[in-house]
């Protein structure tokens, strides 16, 4: 209501300088033809009381109109079709153009969203048509498994370990899909966090053989609050990047509790300080990313997209050369259940 005001003698700023302008006017010309100061007075008198009549009409109506404007500021999305009767020709105009605007707008979403759910659509069908590939290439692989050739098992281990990173891509373009409509497939139950871990290690049990690196894991004998299905992929592109850098045949992974949050810990080549605020940054790589050629930056962004809508923590300390800690916390949704 004041800013409705304030505002209306804003707007008619110009037109009050004109009306006490002319009344300066008049009232020196009365002055100077020596007209008596009591007619003076009374015509002054009449003229303020008209003013001051026609100005609170006028000032009702535009606090008025102010409200119908704010009030259909709120709800615009819905469409400019309850806007208020235009004041005049310019008001007019401009609500021709706000109506041609929000038609363009329209437009323009509802091809975005048929090009999106083209794109989607596309990439879904890819997903599952270049999993027989892979299915067959594991199944040519299995040929040469039990092969007595050392360089044959070599390459055969090489392969492996390439067809199960394929695999591994191939899952996050699905997760990369799904995370627009994860909010409705979200189903929080009390899980066991040991249970979420042993998964993910399992599924990667493979790779922490092909490439000779140790696995530590300390039992956290903790319930949490969480989905099973989103926070296990979360601690497998955990593990995965902790593979991914670190070194083959001396490597350790360690997975642990410390304060109530969940270490997944590695000793490989770690983060520079200048990247780590932005390593959760999509498609960020950092210097590590460019110069192995490794990273694909969207790892860890799917990473803490997943935990911010599961409500967990997460935040990571590395020091180069020396290796990384990833804590992922559960302060908002961790039940202490024995």
């Amino acid at each position: 209501m004041k800013k409705a005001v304030l505002d209306y003698f804003k707007d008619n700023i110009k037109g009050i300088c004109l009306y006490l302008g002319f009344s300066g006017i008049f009232f020196v010309v009365f002055e100077l033809y020596g007209i008596p100061k009591d007619a003076v007075n009374y015509a002054f008198l009449l003229a303020g009381f008209w003013v001051l009549l026609y100005g609170g009409v006028e000032l009702y109506r535009y606090v008025c109109h102010y409200a119908e404007i704010s009030e259909m500021e709120k709800c615009i999305e819905a469409g400019v079709d309850r806007l208020p009767l235009p004041k005049n020709r310019i008001e007019e105009q401009y609500q021709i153009i706000l109506q041609k605007l929000y038609e363009n707008k329209q437009e323009l979403q509802s091809k975005e969203r048929i090009s999106k759910q083209e794109m989607t659509d596309y990439y879904g069908l890819w997903v599952h048509q270049i999993k027989t590939p892979i299915a067959a290439l594991r199944v040519l692989i299995q040929v040469y498994e039990d092969s007595e050739n050392k360089d044959l098992m070599r390459l055969v281990r090489d392969m492996k370990l390439e067809l199960f990173k394929i695999e591994q891509y191939v899952e996050m373009v699905l997760t990369y899909l799904r995370m627009e409509t994860m909010s409705s497939d979200l189903a929080f139950e009390v899980c066991s966090l040991d249970a979420a871990v042993r998964q993910a290690v399992r599924k990667y049990s493979q790779m922490f053989i092909l490439q000779k690196i140790r696995l530590q894991y300390n039992p956290t004998e903790r319930k949490v609050l969480t989905d099973e299905k989103w926070l296990v992929f979360v601690i497998e592109q955990l593990l995965s990047n902790a593979l991914k850098y670190s070194r083959p045949g001396e490597g350790r992974v360690s997975v642990y509790i410390e304060k109530d949050e969940l270490v997944i810990e590695d000793n490989g080549i770690g983060i520079y300080p200048e990247d780590l605020p932005r390593v959760f940054e999509k498609g960020f790589t950092g210097y590590n990313g460019r110069r192995d050629k490794k990273s694909t930056g969207i790892g860890l962004y799917l990473c803490r997209s997943v935990t911010d809508k599961l409500k967990h923590g997460l935040r990571i300390e590395s020091e180069p050369g020396k290796g990384t800690r990833v804590f992922l916390n559960f302060y908002r949704s961790r039940l202490d259940v024995e």
